[in-house]
């Protein structure tokens, strides 16, 4: 995918993230899209602790049958089940075939864990997009790394 599509397509996912407050809160904003063929087919943004985050809405609006899908999320997908599953295992249940990262998790208990998760299921990840607006955005709302 060209750089320029790359960019706007996490634009978007960033307006998506914006939609997220005030109601996500103490978890960030996290936007997601999901594009096929060039086209968003879906849309999420982290909703109320306890429900669904970011890549996870936007997982359960996609038809069981298309492949070759592109997904772009402003944080790296979670990790470690929480109060909600791993976003990072079901991206790759869903068999997304390319994932796009804006920033990676400062979060203690991730910190990179999504991205392997991704990576060792041979998923195409590509982190750093947009990452200093993203940065601006969300980097209120993360958890810190404590020295």
């Amino acid at each position: 995918m060209e750089r320029i599509a790359i960019e706007y397509f996490m634009q978007l996912a960033i307006e998506e993230g914006r939609k997220a407050l005030p109601d996500c809160l103490p978890n960030p904003p996290v936007g997601c899209v999901i594009v096929h063929e060039g086209q968003v087919i879906a849309r999420g943004y982290t909703q109320r602790p306890g429900e669904h985050h970011a890549e996870a809405m936007a997982l359960a609006q996609l038809p069981d049958e298309l492949t070759e899908l592109s997904l772009f999320v402003t944080l790296e997908p979670c990790s470690f089940q929480g109060r909600t599953p791993s976003c990072a295992r079901a991206i790759v249940r869903r068999q997304i075939r390319y994932v796009y990262v804006g920033i990676i998790d400062p979060h203690p208990r991730n910190q990179g864990a999504g991205l392997k998760i991704l990576q060792d299921a041979d998923l195409e990840v590509e982190t750093g997009i947009l990452a200093p607006a993203i940065q601006k955005e969300l980097g209120p709302y993360l958890v810190q790394k404590i020295e």
